[in-house]
């Protein structure tokens, strides 16, 4: 396929930010860069978008070739195009983000990453390029989103209790929450089904929970605000 600009012209890349939740802390998934810029550095993965490739489908593609990742559901996020960001010359970057469940999603380096891996949000290490700054995009909408949209319950496994979702709320807001007003709260959600099964405690068994999707969507439909 030929090209001709007459004018000078950036390069295309995307990035992919992972989050996941271990029951203790919310965590992101990194690669270690192989190769020059920043070879050794830890970063998130991507790369560059091929010129008859839609974004998504790179996206999705780097993130497999260099972490083994595939088949989860992604977002797009913002795009980053601060001209020195890159000191290979005029990159922009178009950043997704993700959320799942490490125990269900173990990566291994691949591709141009000498290694993959899960890292504590508050523990990383220096990260390459304009990472960090992407890095707390990402953040600022996870924080906002799941004040409005269920999207926590894709980093819970399938039953849970309310103790663990609380802490999911905690690990990624970064604070603490009012347990009786949290569960007053979480109590008048129809779509957070009780189970009959229980799971031993500090002091007494804890009931499990499951999300029922199907009810949320109906709900959300007919108009039902998702608020917490």
């Amino acid at each position: 396929m030929a090209f001709t600009y007459d004018y000078a012209r950036p390069a295309l890349t995307v990035d992919c930010v992972v989050f996941g939740f271990d029951g203790g802390g919310l965590q992101v998934l990194l690669i270690r860069r192989a190769l020059e810029p920043f070879a050794g550095s830890w970063a998130f993965p991507g790369g560059f978008v091929e010129m008859d490739e839609d974004l998504d489908v790179a996206a999705r593609r780097e993130l497999e070739e260099e972490t083994g990742l595939r088949d989860v559901f992604l977002e797009q996020l913002y795009t980053f195009g601060a001209p020195a960001r890159d000191p290979r010359g005029r990159v922009v970057s178009v950043a997704y983000y993700a959320l799942v469940r490490p125990d269900q999603h173990p990566a291994a380096g691949g591709s141009d990453a000498s290694e993959a891996g899960w890292h504590a949000v508050d523990e990383l290490p220096g990260l390459a390029f304009d990472h960090a700054e992407v890095l707390r995009v990402a953040l600022e909408r996870l924080r906002g989103k799941i004040r409005y949209q269920p999207v926590g319950f894709e980093l819970l496994p399938k039953r849970f209790t309310l103790g663990q979702l609380q802490g999911l709320y905690e690990a990624i807001l970064g604070r603490g929450i009012d347990k009786r007003n949290f569960r007053r709260k979480v109590a008048a959600f129809d779509f957070l089904v009780p189970l009959e099964e229980f799971v031993r405690g500090r002091h007494r068994p804890a009931r499990l929970y499951r999300f029922d999707r199907r009810k949320y969507r109906a709900l959300e439909k007919r108009g039902f605000l998702f608020e917490l």
